[in-house]
């Protein structure tokens, strides 16, 4: 799952559920503190292991940033506002697990009373998030939806499949009315024109051929392979309620990486060296 819904809005579920596990690591690493001075003077103040977990994992999650800016350093150093546009989904995972637990382990070497309650909560936390995010992933899910969708240039009715003729494809569900999907449409855009060996699929959610051919162009740009999904669909099929969203499958039809909101040039770039990177 990619996002929910709530109302109008539309939220990310990544960001959500680590706010989740951060909160019930902190109330547990809490308790568990609480309970092993209650029978001795306090020597810290409840608070303190309850930020511990809390700054473990913001300095984790700077820690997965500057990672994930080091390994693209070419693309991010070309467009460096994107640097801080957190927004692209850009995080090496495995160094913000271990920046994170290498202070959780200085803490707790500091602060002896630490020890037990912090390692407890942080294995508690890893393991709850870990469970929920394989869970819900989308990569759990059918690697293609079997959907038929009607191309924009004409032609009959095809498969997502079919479309994507034994290519990775890019798969980017946008409307016109959605202000993000309009910010990143040029970039992605730009993306098809130069790039031979990956295709883009525009997969409009909800609208009539006419609104869309008046927004495209609009557009300034080209757009080549558009297809029309009248009934919004895909969306539900690949477990988002928002857009944009933007799905990267390999040439097998597996789905190698998927992203809800806005992709900015270089985001995009890296995770299009991963999806070449899986011919």
């Amino acid at each position: 799952m990619l996002s929910i819904s709530l109302g109008p809005v539309a939220l990310p579920v990544p960001p959500l559920l680590l706010l989740a596990v951060v909160w019930a690591a902190s109330w547990v690493v809490t308790r568990l503190h609480a309970r092993s001075q209650a029978a001795t003077p306090p020597v810290e103040q409840p608070q303190v292991a309850s930020n511990a977990i809390i700054f473990a994992a913001g300095i984790g999650l700077l820690g997965a940033r500057v990672a994930h800016l080091a390994m693209n350093s070419d693309l991010y150093l070309d467009e460096p506002v994107s640097a801080i546009d957190l927004r692209d989904g850009g995080w090496h995972t495995a160094t913000g697990i271990a920046v994170g637990a290498a202070w959780l382990a200085w803490k707790g070497w500091r602060v002896p009373t630490l020890r037990r309650p912090l390692l407890i909560a942080a294995l508690a936390g890893l393991g709850a998030w870990t469970i929920a995010s394989m869970a819900l992933s989308p990569r759990n899910t059918a690697p293609m939806p079997t959907l038929v969708f009607s191309p924009l240039d004409g032609g009959p009715p095809r498969e997502l499949r079919q479309a994507a003729a034994g290519r990775p494809v890019v798969v980017n569900l946008w409307a016109s009315w959605c202000g993000p999907c309009r910010q990143e449409m040029p970039t992605l855009a730009e993306a098809q024109q130069r790039d031979g060996t990956v295709g883009f699929l525009f997969v409009n959610q909800g609208e009539s051929e006419a609104t869309v051919r008046t927004y495209l162009a609009s557009l300034g740009a080209p757009l080549r392979e558009v297809l029309l999904d009248p009934g919004a669909r895909l969306g539900p099929a690949v477990g988002s309620r928002g857009l944009p969203t933007t799905l990267f499958y390999d040439a097998q039809g597996q789905l190698v990486d998927a992203h809800f909101g806005v992709l900015n040039a270089a985001a995009l770039e890296s995770r299009l060296r991963t999806l070449r990177s899986s011919r």
